[in-house]
């Protein structure tokens, strides 16, 4: 089956910066959620139908090495590569396609453009790190792309169509039909089936009696076939096992407000899954801080007021890790991303408001790579996240390499996040 390259792209475009984007930009995360829903589909429709030009090749290519995936919320304003693809891929139909997601999310014009070139960042990084990974070249890219064509229009969210976003005359087709989308069995005189945006089906039947029968097979066939794939569909609906893991918005189109959290113990990760939402933690004097529900700062401070910890010794403590839920490096660097600053100011607010408490760092790299560069990699992330946090009560930083990693180097690169995470443990 060929890989649908929105499902590679979602996997920048997660709840930490859905969160921080909507922060930035002074909008509701649900607007915010809902723009990159629309957003996202329509910015792979127009790579895939200008996968022939040299410009938008060379743009996914060179984002590889450009950082983009690590700053997608800076780094994409006003980011050369992204104007020059989104010239190419929509023209002059780049204000009408703003004004037209900004009017079906709920978020401004200025926001809804951000938000454009955020996702267009993020199409063009993970594009370009893909066809790295996967050492393909530009007709390999173009054939990935090409393969996206067939797939675009149905990924939009209900409420929204290519024609309503003003891209209907793609590839030089004459734009579809809002309303309903018809499929010919056949040039002559056969059974035509359509199936409108409700999903409801129904079938045509052109009778002509003068033709020799070999129509009215059709009659009773294609009902026929009809029912058993309905019949088919609800079966696998059924039997579909349920999944506890992610919420969805707006069809399919970005994941929202959900996540696996890893809890390490004795340095290995166990996988949770929560359900993200927001929540406010109270510090020791009355500051409050903005934190996910389960998230570190909400199980720090938890942990910082019971008995386990009061009555804890370095041997109990040792196996008590807290992961990072929101602080990330750039691809490849110790170089920690604009967004993870949210997530060590919090740390930092609680180091303070708890003075006796000291921890350590540990960082942690999936298998993939040479093992001895893993080590130093991680050494190096620990050592830049101590730093950052710049407290006396920071007492050591250590860099676990993939010595405790479990996700297969086969795997594909969102199920090694798992295994690619920083850690906290307190100490005595």
């Amino acid at each position: 089956m060929s890989l649908n390259v929105i499902d590679l792209i979602k996997g920048q475009l997660g709840p930490a910066l859905v969160s921080q984007a909507a922060s930035q930009l002074g909008e509701s995360e649900s607007g915010v959620s809902k723009a990159i829903s629309g957003l996202l589909p329509a910015v792979v429709g127009g790579l895939a139908n200008n996968a022939d030009k040299p410009g938008v090749l060379d743009a996914i290519t060179g984002a590889a090495s450009s950082g983009l995936l690590g700053n997608l919320l800076g780094g994409s304003s006003n980011n050369s590569l992204i104007s020059t693809v989104l010239s190419a891929i929509f023209g002059d139909k780049v204000g009408g396609l703003v004004n037209a997601i900004s009017s079906f999310s709920g978020v401004s014009n200025s926001s809804s453009n951000s938000l454009l070139n955020m996702v267009t960042g993020a199409a063009l990084g993970s594009l370009g790190k893909y066809s790295a990974d996967n050492n393909l070249g530009a007709s390999g890219l173009t054939s990935l792309l090409n393969d996206q064509k067939g797939i675009v229009s149905s990924l939009l969210p209900a409420g929204l169509s290519l024609a309503s976003l003003g891209l209907g005359n793609w590839g030089g087709h004459s734009a579809p039909n809002v309303e309903t989308e018809k499929v010919r069995v056949s040039s002559y005189d056969q059974p035509k089936v359509e199936v409108n945006r409700g999903g409801n089906t129904h079938v045509n039947v052109d009778r002509n009696d003068d033709n020799g029968g070999g129509g009215s097979i059709w009659k009773w066939l294609l009902p026929l076939l009809l029912l058993g794939l309905a019949g088919w569909f609800l079966w696998k609906q059924c039997n579909k096992p349920a999944d506890t893991t992610t919420t969805t918005t707006d069809s399919a189109a970005v994941v929202t407000d959900s996540a696996a959290v890893t809890a390490p113990v004795g340095d290995s990760a166990v996988v949770a899954t929560t359900a993200k939402e927001s929540t406010t933690v109270t510090l020791p004097g009355g500051k409050t801080l903005n934190a996910y529900k389960g998230g570190i700062e909400d199980q720090v401070v938890a942990f910082l007021n019971s008995d386990e910890y009061k009555n804890a010794d370095e041997a109990a403590l040792k196996n008590k890790w807290f992961n990072f839920d929101n602080l990330n490096f750039e691809f490849g660097t110790t170089k920690l991303t604009p967004e993870s600053q949210v997530q060590l100011d919090n740390l930092k607010a609680i180091l303070a408001a708890y003075p006796d408490a000291k921890v350590k760092i540990g960082a942690y790299t999936d298998k993939k790579g040479d093992d001895a560069g893993n080590k130093a990699l991680s050494q190096k992330r620990a050592d830049a996240v101590k730093a950052a946090l710049g407290s006396a009560q920071v007492t050591g930083a250590e860099g676990y390499g993939e010595e405790f990693a479990t996700v297969a180097e086969t795997a594909s690169d969102k199920e090694r996040e798992a295994d690619r995470k920083t850690s906290i443990r307190f100490t005595k």
